[in-house]
């Protein structure tokens, strides 16, 4: 008798948690509260100073394009499997992640929401998977794209500073 309790008693334990688990859905806030999360523990190992010696390098990386400075990383990238045949030399980076089904959930949305042929690359120094909004052959269209990417882009950007990531 008393496995039957128990047995009934964890069926309806398992009923009342059942709309709990259906109704998380996965949104923009809990995947940038995640990231900002992950980034604050990766932190935590270095100081303050030496954080801010980092950043200050990965905005040094600039460029000149008709009269305009513009953050170009030249990086060597594998293309992830399903854009192979939309990667180009010149990249307009809107954000980067650690896992795969991130990049891929953001690049979803890219393509869906707002119609931009989105794709994604991997590698960089921090091998990461790099959501790229839109690509170019060339330099200074892909820079006139950066220029005015606040105007083309309507869904939250979340590199803090995009970028353009040229594949070598």
């Amino acid at each position: 008798m008393n496995n039957k309790h128990s047995l009934l008693a964890t069926l309806l334990m398992l009923l009342l948690a059942l709309p709990t688990l259906t109704s998380c859905h996965s949104n923009e806030q809990n995947y940038r509260a995640a990231y900002d999360k992950a980034m604050e523990k990766r932190r935590e190992g270095i100081g303050a100073e030496t954080y801010a010696k980092i950043e200050a390098e990965k905005l040094r990386n600039t460029t000149v394009v008709n009269g305009d400075s513009i953050r170009l990383m030249r990086y060597h990238a594998n293309v992830d499997q399903d854009s192979a045949s939309v990667a180009h030399r010149y990249n307009v980076v809107v954000a980067n992640f650690k896992q795969r089904i991130n990049a891929r959930s953001y690049r979803d949305r890219l393509r869906e929401e707002e119609g931009h042929p989105s794709y994604i690359l991997h590698g960089g120094p921090e091998s990461s998977y790099y959501v790229i909004v839109k690509g170019f052959d060339d330099l200074e269209e892909a820079a006139a794209f950066l220029k005015d990417i606040n105007n083309k882009v309507k869904i939250k950007i979340l590199e803090p500073k995009p970028w353009i990531f040229q594949k070598i």
